[in-house]
């Protein structure tokens, strides 16, 4: 990989990745052994404390997103931080009544496993240092766009100075605050949800053994996620506000106001939480696009759908889609990586995963949020019915796994090839 930092050259590439978070480095990875000629642009430092990507949030990572990691090479530095779930308990607050899952019933050693956001980058950037077909531009911040019949055309500020990009393909990765779907005026249905997710690791008086929880409430979700040390990750969802409040109290009034939330489904297997580390928050937005496509652009991750965490898909969305789109870039070679025969594929193989888990995540989030006694038969009638019927449990599990439709290559231990001739991994 180059670190460009000398400016003032214009330079040619088959594709551009916009953003290099979590979504743009797993593209650049998955694209390491294609022919084409790849740039990543990032306005932040990736080792920098303010890269959005590499915090020290706990991600939920499905089992079909460990497969991709472990077919792209890096699970190899991530098992020592990785956390497998193994049981997934789900009930709403002050109701009766819970689903439990658990890997071992379907077949599975586990769900997923827990893993800190920034071990995921770390180990993404040092893969992508012997990535020989690969030019990084960091920090650069994207001037400009116009896209054109044969290749798109970027202005980009570089240090003191600005350089000018061409690409047949531009990706945007850059977030749910694209600024490359701003450019370009895509359409987008912007939701807010009116809610904080405060974040913490929490230390429980009993081992956590492999378990997670859900519970919901009308203001949001408490999720409750094994770790490393027998630590848990905490999500926490409050009304837009509250979050103050919380994040003033001393550690010890957090974890008393924290316990009374979840005592009742998680005290039972953790006991009382007795310590917390520090305590960080973000706003929940629903970030929809009336399309993922421009003329030679395509828009993957928080830039094409950021969803509510209820569900944890959001990093696992992102993943399936670089892998899907690596795939289509490397093996319906047409001549022209740009052409609008890729996108269309691409797009066409990605909406039915997308749309689903979207219409999941925030049917959760306002059926949660609905005080309405039919709201509340039906959650409750919902939960009923998951616990009572496995085959239920299993579909459920399954689409929280990444089973959602046609399976990437790389989900499935293969390396895409040209020719549609994908190889196991080694």
């Amino acid at each position: 990989m180059q670190d460009r930092q000398v400016t003032g050259t214009e330079t040619n590439f088959d594709i551009v990745i916009v953003g290099g978070g979590l979504a743009g480095a797993s593209l650049a990875l998955a694209l390491a052994n294609s022919p084409y000629k790849v740039a990543m642009i990032e306005a932040v430092e990736s080792r920098a404390a303010t890269q959005p990507s590499y915090d020290d949030r706990t991600l939920a990572v499905a089992w079909t997103s460990c497969r991709i990691l472990e077919t792209l090479g890096i699970w190899d530095d991530l098992v020592s931080s990785a956390t497998a779930i193994k049981e997934i308990y789900v009930s709403e607050l002050n109701r009766p009544g819970k689903v439990q899952l658990k890997s071992a019933d379907m077949g599975f050693a586990n769900f997923g496993s827990i893993i800190e956001a920034r071990a995921i980058g770390t180990a993404l950037l040092q893969r992508l240092e012997s990535v020989s077909n690969l030019s990084r531009f960091c920090p650069a911040r994207l001037n400009s766009i116009e896209p054109g019949d044969k290749e798109v055309t970027m202005r980009c500020d570089l240090g003191a100075e600005e350089i000018t990009l061409t690409a047949r393909l531009v990706v945007a990765a850059d977030g749910a605050r694209s600024s490359i779907r701003e450019m370009l005026a895509i359409p987008t249905e912007i939701h807010d949800y009116q809610q904080t997710a405060v974040i913490a690791n929490v230390t429980p008086e009993k081992p956590h053994q492999h378990r997670a929880f859900e519970r919901f409430t009308q203001s949001g979700p408490v999720a409750i996620l094994p770790h490393v040390s027998d630590r848990c990750g905490m999500v926490w969802t409050v009304p837009r506000g509250d979050e103050k409040a919380l994040l003033k109290l001393s550690d010890e009034e957090f974890l008393t106001q924290l316990n009374q939330r979840v005592s009742k489904q998680t005290h039972e297997f953790l006991g009382d939480f007795v310590k917390i580390g520090r305590r960080t928050s973000y706003p929940l937005y629903l970030v929809q696009p009336k399309t993922n496509l421009a003329p030679r652009v395509v828009l993957i991750g928080n830039a094409a759908h950021a969803i509510h965490p209820n569900s944890a898909q959001g990093f696992n969305l992102a993943l399936r889609d670089a892998a899907a789109l690596a795939e289509i870039l490397i093996e319906q070679d047409c001549g022209d990586v740009g052409n609008a025969e890729h996108l269309r594929a691409y797009d066409q193989w990605r909406e039915p995963d997308q749309q689903e888990t979207i219409r999941y995540s925030d049917g959760l989030a306002r059926l949660f949020a609905n005080p309405g006694w039919l709201a509340s038969l039906v959650r409750g009638g919902g939960i009923a019915i998951h616990e009572l019927f496995p085959p239920l449990k299993r579909k459920l599990a399954l689409g929280a796994m990444g089973f959602r439709g046609r399976l990437p290559k790389l989900a499935r231990g293969e390396v895409p090839g040209i020719g549609n001739r994908g190889r196991k991994a080694s």
